[in-house]
């Protein structure tokens, strides 16, 4: 699929609403994702590898980043005209935010490795 067919007069996701909360929904998948990182680092969850949530928050935000501004760069009219403007900034918020915690835990996980097993993970008592 090319970017022209992307672009074509429906715009990105589709018209309305549905593109641009399906492309806040993917932003929102990427936070949840990356806060779970971040959550697994501190000890709390103790339910698969904070390494792989983090690039996953890492893929997904980008993707996420980019559609809801070529969304939002193509509607046209103003607010609550049914073109789904809130919705790709909402989905432009959770996807920077998503960025953000996959970055954070990604970074932690790199330190966490570097100084040995164990050191990154708070104890439980």
């Amino acid at each position: 699929m090319t970017i022209d067919l992307l672009l074509a007069a429906d715009g990105v996701g589709g018209s309305g609403r549905a593109g641009a909360a399906a492309f806040a929904l993917l932003g929102l998948f990427s936070a949840v994702v990356g806060g779970l990182a971040l959550a697994r680092l501190a000890g709390r969850t103790g339910v698969g590898d904070a390494r792989t949530g983090a690039l996953t928050a890492l893929a997904a935000g980008p993707v996420s980043l980019v559609l809801s501004a070529l969304h939002l760069a193509q509607t046209t009219g103003g607010f609550g005209n049914g073109q789904g403007r809130a919705g790709a900034v909402v989905g432009l918020v959770f996807a920077v935010t998503g960025i953000g915690l996959g970055t954070l835990a990604l970074t932690r996980v790199r330190r966490a490795d570097r100084s040995g097993p164990g050191a990154g993970a708070v104890p439980t008592p």
